[in-house]
């Protein structure tokens, strides 16, 4: 049955592919944006099923007029970037964002809510292994981005004991077209397509991540918010690879050379800290900053999704496919430098 839905976050790479996805379903979507939004991932929707409204999540009545008409609600707004100029940001808008989000929704009695977490507020494994929805966040000192998700997750559950039907779904590291940002994931696939070092080997970290296709990611959501069990969190998750995997998956996909260095936890770090500084400098966003290297080297974001397929019927593609998808779309709109352009021989296989 058509609903009118409202979508917070819905310019950034997964609210626009949900936006999209819900809108070729036939739903009526109120799509919220900030004033200084990029309306670019959205431009060719139908106007009689999207409605743009501009909005704040730190700005409880401007959620509160956006919600107006809407019986359902997907919270995807964040700032998925472990580095920000404005120091507290990336938590306040992760935590006080939901606080105030679930309580315009309680206000204007929504019936549900789906949450967009991350796997990233699960923590992770010193070694290979695989965590499911009952591990608890073990970080001794988190870095912002994880200690905002983890607060807003608790927020957004809380809420679901309390009047209002809430969903949190878990996805893991997402890769696929619509990057447009792009997101930190994004950056290390353009990093690789554009790495020129001489003499020097693509590096990797060791550990591993758990990567998946953004299109199943807003799968997930889709499912969740039709079958999810109200107050419960499930991982939306793909493929566990290490690092070494993910970037020799890359080679395969782009006929690129192999990475071949190994960045110790120690150098990775030092490597950051001078991003930072650079970063200080210059505005420029960091490609990772070491407390990301303190939380994530050497170690295993590695997970299940056996939740979320037992119960929402959830399946996800290989990864493999995802970076491909992700490869052609940054050829396809410009991301990649016309030198490096030639350079690249995408696998036909990967197509969708």
């Amino acid at each position: 049955m058509p609903r009118k839905i409202l979508v917070t976050g819905a310019t950034g790479f997964v609210g626009a592919r949900l936006v999209r996805r819900l809108v070729d379903d036939g739903h009526h979507v109120k799509a919220m944006v900030r004033a200084s939004s990029s309306l670019q991932m959205l431009r060719d929707l139908p106007a009689e099923r999207l409605e743009i409204v501009e909005g704040d999540v730190l700005m409880g009545h401007t959620v509160f007029r956006a919600l107006a008409g809407c019986d359902r609600m997907f919270h995807v707004a964040t700032l998925t970037k472990f580095w920000d100029p404005t120091p507290g940001l990336i938590e306040q808008t992760a935590a006080r964002g939901t606080e105030l989000v679930m309580e315009m929704a309680k206000k204007r009695r929504v019936s549900r809510v789906v949450f967009t977490s991350s796997v990233a507020t699960l923590g992770v494994l010193p070694r290979e292994g695989e965590m499911d929805e009952t591990q608890e966040l073990e970080l001794s000192d988190p870095a912002e981005y994880v200690r905002g998700k983890h607060r807003a997750e608790q927020i957004a559950l809380s809420a679901a004991a309390h009047d209002l039907e809430v969903v949190a779904v878990q996805p893991g590291s997402i890769f696929g077209p619509g990057d447009w940002k792009p997101t930190p994931g994004g950056r290390g696939v353009l990093e690789f397509i554009g790495w020129r070092a001489p003499l020097i080997d693509f590096p990797v970290l060791g550990g591993g991540i758990n990567g998946v296709d953004v299109d199943d990611v807003v799968d997930g959501h889709v499912r969740a918010m039709e079958r999810g069990r109200s107050g419960e969190r499930y991982i939306l998750g793909g493929e566990n690879v290490t690092y070494e995997q993910l970037f020799n998956m890359l080679a395969e996909v782009t006929g690129l050379p192999s990475p071949g260095g190994r960045l110790s936890r120690g150098t990775a770090e030092l490597v950051g800290k001078l991003l930072e500084l650079r970063a200080r400098l210059t505005g420029r966003e960091p490609d990772f900053t070491s407390h990301e290297v303190r939380n994530f080297g050497d170690a295993y974001s590695w997970v299940t999704s056996k939740k979320a397929e037992d119960e929402l019927g959830y399946t996800h593609r290989p990864l493999r496919r995802a970076l491909g998808r992700a490869v052609q779309w940054y050829l396809a709109n410009g991301y990649v430098k016309p030198a490096d352009v030639a350079r690249v021989r995408v696998d036909l296989r990967v197509r969708p």
